[in-house]
């Protein structure tokens, strides 16, 4: 019981973290109505630019102090991406409005690859390595309970803690205020939008921040956790299923989706895998989608497409 409870726990962990990538995507489609490709992309050049900028902080500054460092980096990282938004829009979302879906979803493909090359020509494309000073040591829980106890790592438990806070966050954010409405507004439709006076550059510019913001802190995550490597962009591909599980449009269904397939990935792993053999985690989550896309096709929290004739 002990083992499937510590399984379980991994899982929920691994979930967080596809939905904090999730959400990047989830934030575009319902900002533009179009799928976002270039959020791996994202997630690689965020972390790229805080890998090398906590490098660079401590000749900027003169101080050797790792959380200063940490700090400076992440504000210039969170700053480029904030250009990147505005020159997104600038030159190409502005240029594209009212367009059909798969002439921006193709957009975002050549975005993807652009953050992609100049990402490894601004920063280089080596492997590096992200320190937050987050802690590596294990935590032992329950040990009371089961034997030897739960084994968790802590670097994972602040990880997950941080993704569920920002998730949430946001979550709120698109629930409870005028930013948020204006933006589901958008999404719903751009001309009505516009009638009514909202902004679209603006709008998506503060949503193209965010979902940069959203990258960043994936980025760092995962690049404390793997190193800062052009792989590293397709750890998005992990969040695929968990967006088409939970819908396009749904921020909770983002979030559900994310641990259901982070707890499904684990256990069918550990307790299918001596049965069907090994690499179920690299294909459950897809082979799960299939399944729920004939049932539901828009996923389990996705608006319900009507079209009256």
């Amino acid at each position: 019981m002990g083992f499937f409870i510590e399984t379980t726990i991994g899982g929920l962990m691994a979930g967080m973290l596809y939905s904090l990538i999730a959400l990047g995507f989830v934030l575009i489609f319902k900002a533009s109505g179009v799928f976002n490709f270039a959020q791996g992309a994202m997630v690689l050049f965020a972390a790229l630019a805080m890998a090398r900028f906590s490098e660079w902080a401590p000749a900027l500054t003169g101080s050797d102090s790792k959380w200063l460092g940490n700090a400076l980096a992440f504000a210039a990282a969170m700053a480029l991406m904030v250009a990147v938004a505005w020159l997104i829009e600038r030159l190409c979302l502005s240029k594209l409005v009212n367009q059909e879906g798969i002439t921006l979803l193709m957009a975002t493909l050549g975005i993807a690859y652009f953050l992609d090359g100049i990402g490894q020509t601004l920063f280089g494309s080596e492997i590096y390595k992200i320190d937050v000073g987050l802690p590596n040591e294990p935590l032992f829980l329950l040990e009371g309970v089961f034997q030897g106890g739960v084994l968790v790592g802590k670097d994972d438990l602040y990880a997950t803690a941080i993704a569920a806070a920002l998730v949430m966050g946001l979550s709120l954010f698109f629930q409870f205020t005028a930013t948020g409405r204006a933006l589901r507004a958008v999404a719903d439709d751009h001309q009505a939008a516009q009638s009514i006076g909202i902004p679209l550059g603006r709008i998506w510019v503060i949503v193209w921040s965010i979902a940069g913001f959203v990258a960043l802190v994936a980025g760092i995550i995962w690049g404390s956790k793997l190193g800062v490597q052009f792989s590293l962009s397709l750890v998005a591909l992990k969040a695929l299923p968990v967006v088409i599980l939970g819908g396009l449009t749904s921020v909770p269904g983002a979030i559900l989706g994310g641990l259901i397939i982070g707890v499904g990935e684990k256990l069918s792993e550990v307790y299918l895998g001596p049965m069907l053999g090994g690499g179920i985690e690299i294909w459950f989550g897809y082979v799960l989608v299939l399944f729920v896309l004939l049932v539901r096709p828009q996923g389990l929290f996705g608006e319900k497409i009507i079209d009256r004739v």
